[in-house]
């Protein structure tokens, strides 16, 4: 995701509130949303893996064990 797309999704957004998109502005709106969605969501899950929980017995968990534990389960 660019600084152009984020640019597109708002331009399309303010055109959708002020006169209405097109079927075929709607479609690009709809897949710009889905990539910025799944950008924000590498962005995130890459934070929590480098981030180190500190349990109550004094322990250090690494998040991004606990991730990889889930995914097998």
């Amino acid at each position: 995701m660019n600084e152009q797309d984020i640019h597109r999704i708002n331009e399309l957004y303010h055109k959708s509130q002020n006169e209405g998109l097109t079927p075929e502005e709607k479609i690009e709106q709809a897949q710009l949303r889905n990539a910025y969605i799944q950008a924000i969501r590498q962005n995130m899950r890459g934070t929590l893996n480098n981030v180190s929980v500190m349990n109550p017995d004094g322990t250090v968990t690494d998040l991004a064990d606990v991730s990889k534990k889930n995914q097998k389960s």
